[in-house]
């Protein structure tokens, strides 16, 4: 199978490479072909991994000739390019046109509508698409599935995600991920879906806290703009149970999250408005992410090793049998050797699982949510693979 990545010697990418070549794989790659406009970065990534399937392609995302060329002659696409810089659709339609089944990672919603509204034309085509399937979306849209087949009925069921950091504390500020997603995820107003319907909520808004075990501890959540709530409560198998509320929140990491409320207070929240210093117009989020990397350069021998933990975890309430129960599904992320390698694994595994998955089973043409398409079992099979601990609570 030939496999192409666009954006693939990027954070995500880099990652989702190394998973494929790893052997956890359950399908036959003969090529791994890696797109990205940085050259450089490809052929340290190539020299790294040193596997002979892998061939390197210069991708300019801007130009629909070269991304038809990246596309072409795939079994699959992985969009690995960061949504923000806004080339998804163009992407996703040189997909289609060029007849290659299609993933990516998301991107906080941003083109979640528009691509679902062309699911006739993917299944007209015989092509398809299945969007945002890192961690969060994609790992916690199964999530949601896994709860609402315990349930007849189901009121609601609530999304969280929750990283904590252990060990000293940093004194440089280490974005998670990109830094204009996290901005965006502070900043910018969410859809969530209450009352049976969707609605727009503010900002930071719903904050919520939570007693969970060690090493989050008491972690105050909040709104945040994701995909999840976009498709779930409208998915089929979940919509027809008379759900009435989900919500997707966000937790970090206790002192990184008081960083990130304060960068927004203080402006960078509209971190593509540009501003004007000396006559010159900059982007906030370009001058943001000088400053950020230049003191993670300068101070690097002053950033203390630190382990990270992840908890995602959707609850459900409603129905079974007539009797009211509680579902709770829990996927706990705790360091591991595995994961060295990885900038961030929960995401680019996630990315990998998708794609396999996708190409080792019977596709469905047509554009569909995570939760619409893969197989909760199987699913969670893959997670365990890679030490990703998977329960389920009922109550």
């Amino acid at each position: 199978m030939i496999i192409t990545l666009l954006g693939g010697a990027g954070l995500m990418g880099a990652g989702i490479v190394r998973d494929l070549l790893s052997d956890r794989a359950i399908i036959d790659i003969t090529c791994l072909r890696i797109c990205d406009a940085a050259r450089t970065r490809m052929e340290a990534l190539a020299e790294e991994l040193a596997d002979p399937r892998i061939v390197l392609q210069d991708l300019d995302a801007t130009d629909p000739q070269s991304l038809a060329e990246a596309v072409r002659g795939a079994d699959i696409c992985i969009n690995c390019v960061p949504t923000l810089l806004g080339f998804q659709m163009a992407i996703f339609e040189a997909a289609l046109t060029e007849k290659v089944t299609y993933i990516d990672l998301g991107g906080l919603g941003t083109y979640t509508v528009k691509q679902l509204a062309e699911h006739e034309r993917f299944k007209a085509a015989g092509v398809t698409a299945v969007i945002g399937v890192g961690a969060d979306p994609g790992m916690s849209n199964v999530i949601c599935r896994a709860v609402a087949d315990e349930l007849d009925e189901i009121d609601a069921i609530n999304l969280y995600w929750a990283a904590e950091l252990t060990g000293d504390e940093n004194p440089v500020l280490m974005p998670p991920y990109s830094v204009s997603t996290v901005l965006a995820e502070y900043a910018h107003e969410s859809t969530q879906f209450y009352g049976g319907k969707h609605m727009i909520c503010p900002p930071m808004s719903g904050r919520e806290y939570l007693d969970l075990p060690e090493p989050w501890g008491r972690c105050e959540f909040m709104h945040s703009p994701h995909s999840e709530q976009l498709t779930v409560p409208l998915s089929d198998g979940i919509r027809e149970k008379g759900i009435q509320e989900f919500s997707w929140k966000l937790h970090l990491p206790h002192r990184e999250h008081e960083a990130w409320v304060g960068l927004v207070k203080a402006g960078f929240g509209d971190f593509d408005d540009p501003v004007e210093v000396n006559g010159v117009a900059v982007k906030p989020l370009d001058i943001l992410n000088k400053v950020i990397n230049r003191n993670i350069e300068r101070n690097r021998d002053k950033i203390p090793a630190q382990d990270s933990h992840e908890i995602h975890f959707a609850v459900g309430t409603g129905r079974k049998d007539g009797k009211a129960r509680t579902v709770t599904v829990n996927v706990v992320v705790e360091p591991e050797p595995l994961y060295e390698p990885y900038v961030d694994a929960c995401t680019s595994m996630n990315g990998s699982i998708a794609a396999q998955l996708i190409l080792a089973q019977s596709k469905k043409p047509g554009v569909w949510a995570p939760e619409e398409y893969f197989d909760v079992p199987t699913y969670f099979r893959e997670l365990e693979k890679r030490k990703f601990k998977v329960s389920k609570v009922l109550s």
